[in-house]
């Protein structure tokens, strides 16, 4: 399995919140949910999202934008219109007051707005009539463990994929699916919602200047990328560089160089962080103990384990499994 691969092999959403929205312009939309990661599609109209930094990215009609949190921003119709409504941690919308919005804008299965007549993303305004509303489809991952820690830390606050960039079915899809009312429907929304994210990520690693960590590009190296495919394949091995540099057909010396150059670490370094994240990961699952976890990823136990983690990311196993927990 490649890096990349391994990256995207992350995503499990449990229970999302897909909405889809009809909102009227002017129209602006804080979220504050402290959720992990969400994506929008804009099925009809245009939007911006402007974060906490002052940047605003535009997202036309067709688009999809994948935003990480915690950290609040803003969607809206246009790049002046102040926040008419919020979004707080638990999906519970409400106006500026903090009044609760969700049963009064509540328009069928899982549809919200201000406008139950502009729901028909076929229609449009003619000319000289008002513009419709906007329609887009949200689906947000509610909890950090539904999404890698080491995919978070790889992407930007706010990413955005045209329309124009690629082809897939797989929003119109889900377009058809959020709102349907049929038994495991939730179950279908999870899975289209992994698929959705795993394409746009993948089409948005592969563009020039997205901004892909080192590693994407020295997947394509040939001394590199397969060192890189050996570690990801089995980080419990015990590697070491001559075993790395073996295995590839280099001398140990020459690997440590290329593979300093192009990852921006040395080998044994980059090994090191890739078992933290994934004993990150991993520790958040329910019956993952210490122990288990440190012979899954290469650590003779979980005192070699702690030391490694508390020294790289300044919190034991245990304070790291607490706070996600929490």
């Amino acid at each position: 399995m490649d890096a990349l691969a391994t990256l995207l092999d992350g995503p499990r959403a449990r229970g999302a919140f897909l909405l889809r929205s009809v909102l009227t312009p002017p129209w602006s939309v804080r979220i504050a949910d402290l959720a992990p990661l969400t994506l929008v599609h804009m099925v009809r109209g245009d939007a911006w999202i402007r974060t906490g930094d002052g940047q605003a990215r535009s997202l036309r009609s067709g688009g999809i934008a994948v935003i990480r949190g915690p950290e609040p921003y803003v969607v809206a119709g246009d790049r002046e219109t102040e926040p008419r409504i919020v979004i707080r941690p638990g999906q519970v919308s409400t106006d500026l007051d903090g009044n609760e919005l969700c049963e009064r804008m509540d328009l069928g299965v899982r549809t919200w707005g201000d406008d139950p007549d502009g729901a028909d993303v076929a229609g449009s305004g003619a000319a000289g009539e008002d513009p419709p509303p906007a329609v887009m489809i949200s689906g947000t991952y509610q909890m950090r463990g539904e999404i890698s820690s080491r995919l978070l830390s790889v992407l930007p606050q706010v990413l955005v994929l045209a329309g124009d960039d690629w082809s897939n079915p797989l929003p119109a899809l889900l377009s058809e699916e959020v709102v349907r009312d049929e038994p495991g429907q939730e179950v279908v929304l999870d899975r289209l919602l992994d698929l959705l994210l795993i394409a746009v990520l993948r089409t948005w690693f592969a563009r020039p200047g997205a901004g892909a960590p080192a590693w994407y590009a020295a997947q394509s190296d040939p001394v590199v990328g397969p060192a890189l495919r050996l570690l990801h394949d089995d980080p419990a091995h015990p590697w070491t560089v001559a075993d790395l540099a073996v295995r590839t057909g280099v001398s140990r010396a020459a690997l440590g160089r290329r593979f300093t150059e192009l990852v921006g670490e040395p080998p044994m370094t980059y090994l090191t962080g890739w078992r933290l994240a994934l004993a990150a990961d991993l520790l958040c699952e329910p019956d993952a103990t210490v122990a288990s976890v440190a012979r899954r990823v290469g650590y003779g136990g979980p005192f070699a384990l702690s030391a490694a983690f508390k020294r790289v990311r300044g919190v034991s196993p245990q304070q790291h499994r607490e706070r996600a927990r929490r």
